[in-house]
């Protein structure tokens, strides 16, 4: 048995599903809820290009440097968005979540907490994962703050590390929670699901 494989998690306001093909039309309509893709300092795919991630991460997945997963709305099946564990390392006990974006009218709900607590328990509680990482744009504000408002700290920046849309250098966040912090922040995730 491999160390870590696709499982559905379930939440107060969200289950992760291990992504799908079949799950191509409803990320579709998901991604164009706040038009996305045109941000200029993340990549998120298109909706015509939705097939293509699609196939991207299930590559990865089998590969095992990622388990992605499809966002959905428990109260109503709505996909809301995607996201995943990816760079996956089995011998060091250490994986990063992300590639995870969510529909604008799921942005600044309880969506992305739920999120979190379902992919961190599961991270430290199931694999014993020593640490978990996020990384995110510079230009990517909201993104720092929700990682932030987690309990995430952070370790570095680094510069120039990926070419994004018009051959502009990003800088990149890098944050991470440790085993031995994961009671506190999984006690600060109670308290925001409560907010």
């Amino acid at each position: 048995m491999k160390w870590i494989e696709p499982v559905r998690l379930s939440g107060k306001a969200v289950r992760l599903e291990p992504l799908r093909a079949e799950h191509q039309v409803a990320l579709q309509d998901a991604v164009a809820d706040g038009a996305l893709s045109g941000l200029w300092f993340t990549k998120i795919p298109s909706p015509d290009g939705m097939g293509e991630e699609i196939a991207r991460r299930l590559a990865l997945q089998d590969a095992g440097t990622m388990i992605p997963f499809t966002v959905q709305d428990i109260a109503t099946g709505k996909a809301l968005g995607m996201t995943t564990f990816m760079n996956i390392e089995p011998a060091h006990r250490r994986l990063e979540i992300g590639s995870t974006w969510y529909r604008a009218s799921a942005q600044r709900t309880g969506v992305n907490t739920d999120c979190k607590r379902l992919l961190l328990t599961h991270a430290f509680e199931t694999l014993a994962c020593i640490a978990v990482e996020f990384r995110t744009s510079s230009f990517n504000r909201a993104s720092r703050a929700a990682i932030e408002r987690l309990g995430a700290k952070l370790d570095g920046v680094l510069r120039s590390h990926q070419i994004v849309e018009g051959n502009i250098l990003r800088d990149t966040y890098v944050y991470s929670i440790t085993a031995s912090e994961w009671p506190a922040v999984k006690k600060n995730l109670s308290v925001l699901a409560r907010d």
